[in-house]
């Protein structure tokens, strides 16, 4: 068994929002696994996503640069020690030229930037002066660059303080359609960095990942309703439980199943047969809703615009393949947020003191 520490009780009760009694439970029947715990929780209604966003401890900047043509676009993190240098008119300078650096030689990985050659220098000396003349330690984290193939286009986004970046690319029926998707893809890449989808499409989910999805939604929903029913509310009524989390769970079967239960139940209200085509369309469109809840969190097509919430980004790009008379594939994207990944650093003032009085 692993010591449970009180670190350890301290940060999982950061991540999940979840009682100090409970992490401390949860950590005993995980034997000290922080992602078993948090799944635990989730699972027993107690505990929200682990998010690890509230757990970064990192400065610097997200940078991109998108080709003139829109069929090139990169997105870069570098990373500063302190939020200060990060507002620094030479680090920005240096994280835009090293961007448009490694799109122009087509670099792939961090080892090829460092020995590529900037102004005449290697990339290492010259970071090397960089950090000289800002007086911190700067690191080329990371960086990634989508282009355009043949009827493709990309596009991107950085939003205005400069901690999260957007790369996305495209592809259409035509070079037609692509040069005219350039604006709209950008509105996507903006969404992409307000609601931080995970994936593309529910395809891109793995089954077993939506089934224990699945349970935590329903722990989470039922929590909420016992809170609903205390409250006795007339404006927030019950959730409806549903079977399923993911369009991925929802087979054909299960779809003609539901189609059959809708025209049961519009019989049974002496419904005439006459009018049904003009209902079921719509209450099967509801049942596709409540059962892929998962879909509308983590994937950007099951996403509701954040532009127009009436509307899931499949289907605004459906509208706009009508307006611009072409096809709009989604074959990508990439968010990059500063410090993504990166755990807090444990504080301990008691020893900070100590070895500041030496």
């Amino acid at each position: 068994m692993a010591e449970i520490t009180a670190q350890m009780v301290k940060e999982l009760r950061e991540s999940t929002g979840a009682g100090m009694m409970d992490c401390k439970n949860a950590l005993k029947e995980t034997d000290g696994d922080f992602d078993k715990a948090v799944q635990l929780l989730r699972e027993k209604g107690l505990g929200k996503a682990d998010k690890k966003a509230d757990r970064l401890a990192a400065e610097g900047l997200v940078s991109v640069k998108v080709s003139d043509d829109f069929k090139c676009a990169t997105v870069s993190e570098i990373n500063s020690e302190t939020d200060f240098v990060a507002k620094n008119e030479q680090f920005i300078a240096l994280t835009k030229d090293t961007t448009a650096h490694i799109q122009a030689k087509s670099l792939e990985n961090v080892e090829q930037l460092h020995s590529s050659e900037i102004n005449g220098v290697k990339f290492e000396e010259y970071l090397k002066s960089q950090i000289a003349t800002i007086g911190e330690n700067l690191v080329v984290r990371r960086f990634a660059t989508l282009k355009a193939g043949a009827n493709g286009v990309v596009n991107g986004y950085i939003h205005t303080n400069g901690r999260v970046g957007v790369v996305i690319a495209a592809a259409c029926d035509s070079e037609a359609t692509a040069s005219k998707c350039g604006e709209f893809l950008k509105h996507i890449c903006m969404h992409i960095a307000a609601m931080k989808p995970s994936y593309l499409s529910y395809e891109d989910l793995d089954m077993e990942f939506v089934e224990n999805e699945y349970k935590a939604l329903v722990a989470e929903l039922e929590k909420e309703n016992e809170e609903r029913r205390r409250l006795k509310d007339p404006n927030k009524p019950e959730h409806k439980i549903p079977k399923f989390a993911s369009r991925k769970q929802l087979t054909q079967e299960v779809i003609q199943a539901a189609e059959e239960a809708i025209k049961a139940e519009l019989q049974a209200q002496g419904k005439p047969e006459k009018i049904w085509p003009n209902i079921i369309p719509g209450k099967l469109n509801s049942f596709i809703a409540d059962n892929s809840q998962l879909d509308s969190r983590l994937t950007l097509m099951g996403q509701f615009y954040v532009m127009d919430d009436k509307k899931t980004i499949e289907q605004v790009i459906a509208e706009k393949e009508k307006e611009f008379g072409g096809t709009i594939k989604i074959v990508e994207f990439i968010r990059f947020e500063v410090g993504e990944g990166l755990e807090k650093k444990t504080e301990d003032f008691a020893a900070e003191v100590a070895a500041q009085i030496g």
